[in-house]
């Protein structure tokens, strides 16, 4: 395979994820770790991606600016969050995870929608600081500096203390038989916690992260209510989903 060849592959793996790891894409073109640490050296000096230790991120992934040309797919991102908004209703408990779709969220939620909003991400906080009528928590804890995400036991404590109406999980990759899966085990644990935290569960993804799968499971189909996609909901790729999930 030629470099070029390489480096978009992992470039398209970054776009759709936000985040890659070393070893998982040396697994994937069937090449040496020190191969793929150049490319995303490469890359990084291009400035197409991030390298960060283990692995790269995208451009876009922890952008508290969110009209940045950088964040992958924003217009299937904005339509899902379009969708997502129509679930919020005034006097809400919600819960929002960290990730670029979610962070749109953030963004569109209506100015005057009165809600509580949890979460552990730092971008999401600053997104939703300008809007007057949401109460906003930050779960406080160790900062995972990639995802600027909340991870350890404190944010997993202060978690079992809430109970949510509505959980926005962002998600790194789903699939019908392995469920809702992780690149980093830490994440994994917050994310657990939120749901136990919840009532219902929402899962907003763009469709190239449907029928995907990573190395830690978060949760299995059945712990998800509603699976939110740009896609229409009979589309063929979403039909393992329809048996057990509402589909927006």
């Amino acid at each position: 395979m030629l470099k070029e060849e390489r480096q978009q592959i992992i470039l398209n793996e970054v776009r759709i994820h936000n985040k890659v790891l070393l070893t998982d894409i040396a697994e994937i073109l069937k090449v040496s770790p020190d191969t793929v640490r150049r490319d995303i050296k490469e890359l990084h000096d291009k400035k197409k991606l991030k390298r960060v230790h283990g692995g790269a991120i995208s451009l876009g992934f922890n952008q508290y600016n969110y009209a940045s040309s950088e964040i992958y797919s924003l217009e299937k991102k904005s339509s899902i969050a379009e969708k997502a908004v129509s679930l919020l209703k005034d006097g809400q408990v919600v819960l929002l995870s960290g990730g670029t779709t979610n962070l749109e969220i953030a963004r569109l939620i209506p100015p005057y929608l009165k809600i509580t909003c949890f979460t552990p991400s730092l971008p999401i906080a600053v997104q939703l600081l300008p809007k007057p009528n949401i109460e906003i928590i930050f779960i406080g804890g160790k900062i995972n500096k990639d995802s600027q995400i909340s991870i350890g036991g404190a944010p997993i404590t202060a978690l079992g203390e809430v109970k949510a109406d509505i959980c926005f999980l962002g998600v790194n990759s789903i699939h019908p038989s392995e469920g809702v899966t992780e690149l980093y085990w830490d994440i994994v644990q917050v994310k657990k916690a939120m749901i136990k935290s919840s009532k219902k569960v929402v899962v907003p993804s763009i469709s190239e992260k449907i029928n995907s799968e990573q190395r830690y499971k978060i949760c299995g189909l059945d712990a998800v209510d509603i699976l939110i996609t740009e896609l229409d909901r009979s589309d063929p790729k979403l039909a393992a989903y329809a048996k057990n999930i509402e589909l927006l």
